[in-house]
C-alpha cells in the first residue's frame, strides 16, 4: 500500500505527539521552549481546528508516519503562517516524504490566502535544515511572530 497524506483525524493525537516529541528528544535539542513541552502538542487536532490552520498526516497502512501543518502564530507579518510539528517518524525519513507533506501544506497555506511561510528550526535537524534550502526557505536573522518556542536557534521564511 501507498502513503497517503490527509487532514488530521481525533485518533491520530497520541500518535503525532509521540513522534514529534521522539523526534525532539534524538535530536539531542532542549525540551524546554520547544514543542516537545507545549501542551498543544497532545490535542493537535483541537489545535488545528483554528481558522487559518491546517495539518496534515501521512500514514501508510493504518500506521502515522509524521504529520506538518501550518498555523497563524500570533505577531507574524500579514499574509505569513508558520510551518509547524513538521516530523516525521524515523523509518518514514529519507523517502521524500517530507517534501510531499511540505508541498501539501505549502497549497493548502496558498489557498487559505497566506503569502509566506515562516518556520523555526535547529542546526541539529540537518536533513530537515537542507530540505527547507532546497525548498525556497531563507535563513532570517532573528524570529518573528510569538511562538513561545525560544528554544529554536535556525527561523526562516519563503515566499509562497
Amino acid at each position: 500500500m501507498e502513503v497517503i497524506i490527509r487532514t488530521i483525524q481525533p485518533g491520530d493525537n497520541a500518535a503525532l505527539a509521540g513522534i514529534i516529541r521522539k523526534g525532539i528528544e534524538e535530536f539531542g535539542v532542549p525540551l524546554e521552549g520547544t514543542a516537545h513541552t507545549d501542551p498543544t502538542t497532545d490535542d493537535l487536532f483541537t489545535l488545528f481546528k483554528t481558522p487559518g490552520s491546517g495539518y496534515f498526516v501521512a500514514e501508510e497502512n493504518g500506521v502515522v508516519l509524521g504529520g506538518g501543518g501550518f498555523y497563524p502564530t500570533d505577531g507574524l507579518p500579514a499574509g505569513c503562517a508558520e510551518l509547524v510539528r513538521f516530523f516525521l517518524s524515523p523509518a518514514a525519513r529519507g523517502k521524500g516524504l517530507g517534501v510531499k507533506l511540505l508541498a501539501n501544506a505549502s497549497e493548502a497555506a496558498r489557498k487559505a490566502g497566506y503569502t509566506s511561510f515562516y518556520l523555526e528550526s535547529f542546526p541539529e535537524m540537518k536533513s530537515a535544515v537542507r530540505m527547507y534550502e532546497k525548498n525556497g526557505f531563507k535563513y532570517l536573522p532573528a524570529a518573528l511572530g510569538n511562538s513561545g518556542h525560544h528554544a529554536c536557534t535556525i527561523w526562516m521564511l519563503k515566499d509562497l
